[in-house]
């Protein structure tokens, strides 16, 4: 197996200080419902209830493992037990280039990462309620695999989501050539959140941060400690801390408080699409003050990655990555869809290659590809040297 770490990094194998085993969150309706009834998020399972209240999200998903047939002589296939799988990676990409690369911390990670919403089948829908078991129908075991893979070959190298869609990622590793790394969402309740962070170390996270809501429940509950144990507890396992947050009031108090995160995560959004004017909001508004974001991270000195950057679908790539970026934004997370990666890597270059109407300075700056390239060289050298030596 390749080392899914191309930076070196062998988290995956590194158990933090926490008991090995930590029992995992209950399940409940819904991502939101579950932050708010002080719960975290459920594990992939079968079952899954959409709420007509909040935002429709899926709390499981990959409850369908059905695999496609696949040209046996042009697939990767491995066996676990009881179950075989067969992966045949998708066609190579047509990219103006690949999306470009800078750090975090000690960590490589692509200016676009991969959003885990979609995958983890928490699809907002505004007030569609069918989109939840579509999006569950669509991305069976099969469909991410290929949606990773097409992923890296597009440059996107990282995957961000909730810590409990891991073992995904780990059997990606497991029966694929692909080698995408994971940066945790730790959400949980927050009499939860340590332990939560401990796990996501624990099962191989490259970075691990506060996730949004769970942010604003600390606020808003007055549990503002949390904060600095939290950038603690990962910092002492040598991973870049973040926090995140959807309201800048969060952020704000975060600051207040004397804790420096690594980086950012703030949703950033303009409201030019039709839902946002809507009188009542209803999983249609993710950035309720985007100038307000744009002011507070402009005198932070941390990298910042914006999500929700599309409104969950509503505004278009080529203007979203610019108000993105242009506002400050050194990373941006996006959820996507196989089909939609392609143009979205080419959309990205695009924009990055063309002016800017940037203030904030880049906190981290963009890799040169070739000394990229040769880093992966080396790695694969090294771990061909260790699989002979072992």
């Amino acid at each position: 197996m390749m080392d899914p770490h191309p930076n070196g990094s062998k988290a995956h194998e590194t158990k933090s200080s926490a008991e090995k085993s930590l029992p995992h969150p209950a399940s409940e309706e819904t991502r939101r419902a579950a932050l708010r009834k002080i719960a975290t998020l459920p594990l992939l399972g079968a079952g899954a209830t959409v709420s007509l209240v909040h935002s429709f999200e899926e709390t499981n998903l990959l409850a369908n493992e059905n695999w496609q047939n696949q040209d046996e002589n042009a697939s990767i296939q491995g066996e676990s037990g009881a179950t075989r799988t067969t992966f045949k990676p998708p066609k190579k990409p047509r990219l103006k280039e690949k999306v470009p690369m800078s750090r975090i911390g000690n960590v490589n990670v692509s200016r676009m990462i991969l959003g885990g919403n979609l995958i983890g089948g928490w699809a907002h829908a505004r007030d569609l309620i069918y989109v939840s078991d579509l999006v569950k129908a669509y991305h069976t075991e099969q469909k991410v695999y290929e949606t990773f893979y097409l992923a890296e070959e597009c440059g996107i190298n990282t995957f961000l989501g909730h810590y409990s869609l891991f073992k995904m990622v780990e059997n990606y590793w497991k029966w694929t050539p692909g080698k995408i790394q994971f940066i945790a969402d730790c959400g949980a309740a927050p009499e939860n959140l340590l332990d939560t962070i401990k796990h996501a170390i624990d099962v191989g996270a490259v970075a691990c941060y506060i996730q949004g809501e769970t942010s604003d429940r600390i606020v808003r509950e007055g549990k503002v400690d949390l904060f600095t144990k939290a950038m603690e507890l990962i910092r002492a396992n040598n991973l870049p801390a973040g926090i995140g947050a959807h309201r800048i009031e969060t952020l704000r108090a975060v600051v207040d408080t004397g804790c420096s995160p690594d980086f950012w995560m703030k949703t950033f959004h303009n409201h030019d699409y039709w839902s946002a004017q809507h009188p009542h909001e209803h999983d249609n508004v993710f950035c309720r003050k985007p100038e307000e974001t744009r002011e507070f991270m402009a005198a932070r000195e941390e990298p910042w990655i914006a999500f929700k950057v599309l409104a969950a679908g509503a505004l278009r790539p080529e203007q979203a990555f610019r108000y993105a970026f242009e506002g400050g934004a050194d990373f941006i997370c996006v959820g996507m869809y196989d089909f939609q990666m392609v143009q979205n890597a080419n959309t990205l270059v695009n924009v990055l290659g063309g002016t800017l109407a940037r203030e904030r300075s880049w906190k981290t700056p963009t890799l040169d590809p070739k000394e990229l390239r040769r880093q992966e060289r080396e790695n694969s050298r090294a771990e061909a040297q260790k699989e002979r030596n072992s």
